[in-house]
């Protein structure tokens, strides 16, 4: 069997084209397992995994549980939130004193960019990054690119436009990574306040007129406006973001083509989109969380194979 090249997964950039088609093939597999009557393999019996989570998440962190339990792993939940971290523990006495318990893998989601890569330097066990900070969210954009893989059969030659709150985004970051490596063309549309300035230098183009951005492209992934994360006023009001760059039925309708529609969730409906858009049969959000579970039974269980 072919391996991956990376012993962690720390993000998309550090990943290849054969590495992505791995998990995706390997996805295929374990799709087809969690669509059978009994959805458990023993996989992964003999190895215990963490999930560290230093930030706030429910579909992510329970996403990983669930393809951690489908592969028959010993799961430890640790919250950040009600811990010793409070207490001013630093980062890698936290996972150390986990580590002590004999845990070969850690899931970590932190608000640090770059948290995953500082830990995967000083503890033995096999990080994956599910989500540092504004950086990456690597199992994110797999689960996205194989979402698009299996409605249009393939990424290579597909359009795609991101849209919506580039600059603090870690999905867009990793999409952008996962989607120019597989062959696809990138857009992204949004307020010129919410794009990075050197946006260009990753290999993708500026549109800030939403209906070309949909007229150009096969499939539109629309980023949450991050409330959490905004420190400071990006754009005059909500309803005036949603007036330029939400998308609802009436404009899905109007364009030259069918679209497909994505969103990695949670869904600010009525604000980048509407309940009837994420509702359509264009979208293919509800495949998108179906899908993830699939993605990360992949990235553990192809991890996995490289400690034993």
């Amino acid at each position: 069997m072919s391996e991956l090249s990376v012993k962690h997964l720390l993000g998309i950039k550090y990943l290849n084209e054969a590495d992505i088609q791995l998990i995706f093939e390997t996805a295929d597999q374990f799709k087809e397992v969690i669509n059978r009557s009994i959805k458990k393999v023993p996989s992964l019996r003999d190895i215990t995994i963490a999930n560290i989570f230093f930030e706030n998440s429910t579909r992510t962190k329970l996403s990983f549980e669930l393809a951690e339990k489908r592969l028959s792993a010993d799961v430890i939940n640790f919250s950040a939130a009600q811990s010793s971290v409070k207490k001013g523990e630093t980062l890698i006495d936290t996972v150390n004193n986990i580590l002590s318990m004999k845990v070969d893998m850690v899931v970590m989601r932190h608000p640090n960019p770059g948290a995953g890569i500082f830990l995967s330097k000083h503890v033995k066990a096999s990080i994956v990054n599910a989500g540092d900070g504004a950086h990456e969210h690597p199992t994110q954009a797999l689960l996205d690119s194989y979402s698009i893989r299996e409605k249009l059969g393939d990424v290579t030659g597909k359009k795609v436009v991101i849209v919506g709150d580039i600059l603090h985004s870690r999905v867009a970051l990793s999409n952008i990574f996962a989607l120019k490596l597989q062959g696809a063309t990138v857009k992204v549309c949004g307020p010129k306040t919410l794009l990075p300035k050197h946006v260009e230098s990753l290999g993708v183009k500026v549109e800030t007129d939403l209906r070309k951005a949909l007229n150009w492209c096969d499939v539109a992934n629309m980023l949450r406006i991050q409330n959490e994360r905004l420190d400071i006023s990006y754009f005059p009001t909500t309803r005036e973001y949603t007036q330029q760059f939400g998308v609802n039925k009436k404009l899905l309708d109007s364009l030259d083509k069918e679209i497909v529609i994505m969103h990695p969730g949670p869904i600010n409906r009525g604000v980048e989109i509407t309940s009837d858009v994420a509702d359509s049969k264009q979208s293919i959000i509800l495949n998108q969380v179906e899908n993830g579970v699939a993605i990360r039974m992949a990235v553990l269980y192809l991890l996995a194979s490289k400690i034993k």
